[in-house]
């Protein structure tokens, strides 16, 4: 055997690792465009995109500048930057398969250079680049003079390093849960913080284009010493002539940069080094499981009653869809009438939107139950039967909807100052919760509908129409059974001296939606029990 092939070759020094794995993302990033024409149409034109927004951005920043408040808007953009690169991960876990470290865990590779390498190959995307053009603009915006512009650069460096690194420490100190199922339930949920997100923002943009940019000086002061936003503070300081100010600032963020580096250095060790499911016993005792499982049905009814709505209580909280529905429910009940409230132009009978946005999520009980409703159809012989099942579902919806209702009437009306008309909002928000019990539990029975269990779809191809007819049929229908307390509510306003009885409406109300709910379970308790095999196979075709 010859001498060259005994030879050892040199290890790869740590210097090498960081172009390796650059190009490897860019290689990855390449072979994945040449997959088909669809895959580059859609890069490029989302590329092309980004490129016009970061333009505009651009733009507007450098017209900002010699504007008295622009290190309000460019510190402010800085700080949400960082917030939209630390949560993006856990909403968007598969948005960068190349820079999973989980891959590289057969390699003999040390953590400090592979945190180099991988560091820099997070700068190699379009979400570097348009973070990049907005700290630039920025930095355009506030700099005056050579100083402040030398300044910039290294504040813009910094900026975007701890923009990355905070992405990728998020990313790798949470893996293992942004891979399992909780991690899809966030995927799932992302929509939705998104769409809160738009609402808070379409509300802070209404607020600053009445009061002025102004209004954020007192944040501003706070956020200027903030990593990365002081980064940003220290260009401006510079411009003022404070340069022990801009040092100071431009040292938190180079400590906020080292520490986050070394934390992302920790968690990708022990991402690396420490055992997961695949290596660790599966099952857990016996005993600890059964534990856990009979807490929550320690604190519901014995008997079916219980066991429906612990069933039902858990799929809100395991199933992703079920949650993500709720969760939604949950928050635009909340949104609507507090941020009109907010903005002086609300209505304390917008608080009714609460009970309505939950109560929606009466209809389709069974489709909600997906192919395993089969095992609840086997436990369905009479209609006594169907009714206690039914009932265990209202039951399991009240114990969130009834405090939640409450809650959200009560802050709609301290932020309006309303409270004589408390107990009149309360009671029309019973009678409709009731409406929307009764007829959800009678549209499950007659109209249901599947729902796939995969994808973001709520309704199984074919059968969009049950479910307009099952929602908003029943919504109409619960409109009209709530016309007699609406219009003892419009009676009682508009009489002469009325108003010191409607409180009353509390009360009636209540008991109102009450008999509705039992009434509408006790109509769709037959129909359900004489028809399940259509019910099973409507909520099986997903």
């Amino acid at each position: 055997m010859s001498p060259a092939a005994d030879a050892t070759p040199a290890p790869a020094t740590a210097a090498s690792v960081t172009p390796v794995v650059v190009r490897l993302k860019l290689a990855l990033l390449r072979n994945g465009l040449r997959q088909s024409s669809g895959r580059r149409a859609a890069y490029v034109a989302s590329l092309v995109v980004v490129l016009l927004f970061a333009a505009l951005q651009l733009l507007g920043l450098i017209a900002l500048r010699g504007n008295p408040h622009a290190l309000n808007v460019t510190v402010l953009l800085t700080a949400v930057l960082a917030l939209g690169w630390a949560v993006m991960p856990l909403f968007f876990p598969g948005g960068d398969e190349t820079l999973d470290p989980t891959r590289l865990v057969m390699l003999p590779l040390r953590p400090r250079p592979l945190v180099r390498a991988l560091l820099a190959a997070s700068l190699v995307g379009m979400g570097p680049f348009f973070t990049l053009v907005l700290l630039a603009g920025s930095v355009v915006a506030t700099a005056h003079g050579a100083a402040a512009y030398v300044t910039g650069v290294v504040a813009t460096g910094l900026a975007l390093l701890i923009c990355v690194a905070l992405a990728r420490a998020v990313a790798t100190a949470n893996l293992r849960l942004l891979t399992s199922r909780k991690g899809r339930d966030l995927a799932v949920l992302s929509g939705l913080v998104i769409a809160v997100g738009a609402q808070v923002v379409n509300f802070g943009a209404q607020r600053l284009g009445s009061s002025g940019l102004s209004t954020l000086d007192p944040a501003v002061d706070v956020l200027r010493w903030v990593p990365p936003a002081s980064a940003l503070g220290a260009v401006d300081s510079v411009s003022e002539g404070s340069y022990a100010v801009a040092l100071a600032q431009l040292a938190l963020s180079g400590l906020a940069l080292a520490a986050l580096l070394s934390y992302w250095q920790r968690t990708l060790t022990r991402l690396m080094t420490s055992p997961d499911g695949s290596t660790l016993q599966a099952a857990e005792p016996e005993r600890d499981r059964a534990g856990r499982s009979s807490g929550l049905g320690r604190l519901l009814p014995a008997g079916r009653t219980g066991t429906v709505m612990e069933r039902s209580l858990r799929y809100v909280w395991r199933d992703p869809k079920t949650k993500a529905a709720w969760v939604t429910s949950l928050a635009i009940g909340l949104i609507v009438p507090v941020f009109n409230a907010l903005q002086g132009t609300g209505s304390i009978y917008f608080a009714c939107f609460a009970a309505g946005m939950l109560g929606i999520q009466m209809y389709n009980q069974f489709g909600q139950d997906t192919s395993a409703f089969w095992m609840v159809a086997m436990t369905i012989s009479s209609t006594r039967d169907a009714y206690v099942e039914l009932r265990g579902r209202a039951l399991a919806l009240l114990l969130i909807t009834l405090p939640y209702t409450v809650l959200v009437t009560v802050l709609t009306t301290a932020l309006l100052g309303d409270w004589a008309a408390l107990p009149e909002v309360l009671g029309l928000s019973f009678a409709l919760l009731g409406a929307m019990l009764a007829t959800g539990a009678w549209s499950s029975a007659r109209f249901p509908y599947s729902i796939p269990q995969e994808g973001y779809k709520n309704v199984a191809p074919g059968q969009a129409g049950l479910a307009w007819i099952s929602i908003f049929g029943g919504m109409v229908a619960a409109a009209l059974l709530c016309a007699p307390v609406i219009a003892l509510a419009i009676w009682l306003n508009v009489s002469a001296g009325g108003n010191g009885w409607t409180w009353l409406l509390l009360p009636l109300g209540a008991a109102y939606g009450a008999l509705l709910t039992l009434a509408g379970l006790r109509l769709a308790a037959p129909r359900t029990a004489h028809h399940l095999p259509e019910i099973l196979t409507a909520v099986s075709k997903g």
